[in-house]
């Protein structure tokens, strides 16, 4: 059996607003296996993103457990979920949040500088993960000189340089026009395929199509567990998408 990565049991996230609670996320359990491509949905206000920062540990829940490869993360301090993030968790922002002033190559060196490689190993592991988004030679390259789909596959490259457990992507296409977008879901899709667990917040149904699983938000509660529809994408897309 596929060894669970994520498991929540009655996960709730609650925020105080004035006099009022709001319930952002209740009494989400869910398990989602080592190795599965899932993809997140849900209208804005649905509580897909705050679930997003919880399972990414960039947030805690109110109540409910939280095992993130096999570890207890629900009750964790800020310390602590910070090196969980640094160990198992890499993350794809819409906005690539890449140091302007930095070449990709040390874009894609940050978390190892964190997380305190010699420097000749950063330089290796970032060439590497560099490589196999397929930039290695735009390594010199200063985030402006880069279209927005290679500055997404830097951040992508620094997402996975630690080798992470769990590779979030909130909205990752946002910025960047269809062509842009399919080529890197496609490149999720590889990195899926050699063994990364992939998980993308969209809320758009093209996006969704590529992952292999969808878990559907409303009003702060999972309301859909199901296959993704990929009727609406290229034969050769779909074909890699079940090629495993």
């Amino acid at each position: 059996m596929t060894a669970v990565i994520i498991h929540t049991r009655g996960l709730c996230r609650d925020f105080t607003v004035g006099a009022q609670t709001v319930n952002a996320l209740r009494d989400l359990s869910v398990e989602i296996h080592r190795g599965e491509f899932i993809a997140i949905m849900g209208p804005s206000g649905s509580g897909k993103s705050t679930c997003m920062h919880l399972l990414g540990c960039l947030d805690t829940p109110s109540t409910g457990d939280y095992l993130l490869d096999g570890e207890d993360v629900s009750g964790l301090g800020r310390d602590a979920l910070a090196t969980i993030r640094q160990r198992k968790v890499g993350f794809v922002f819409q906005s690539f949040n890449l140091l302007g002033g930095a070449t990709a190559q040390a874009n894609v060196e940050l978390p190892l500088v964190y997380s305190g490689e010699p420097r000749a190993a950063r330089a290796d592991k970032a060439a590497a993960a560099l490589a196999s988004v397929g930039l290695a030679d735009r390594a010199h390259h200063l985030p402006a000189q880069l279209s927005g789909g290679q500055m997404q596959r830097v951040a992508i490259a620094r997402a996975i340089v630690n080798q992470p457990a769990l590779v979030l992507a909130d909205e990752p296409t946002g910025a960047l026009d269809t062509g842009t977008g399919k080529e890197i879901m496609r490149l999720l899709q590889q990195l899926n395929h050699a063994g990364m667990t992939v998980v993308v917040v969209t809320h758009e149904r093209e996006i969704a199509q590529f992952a292999r699983r969808v878990l559907r938000f409303r009003d702060g509660r999972l309301v859909g567990d199901e296959s993704a529809d990929r009727s609406g994408i290229p034969e050769h897309d779909a074909a890699a998408a079940e090629a495993k």
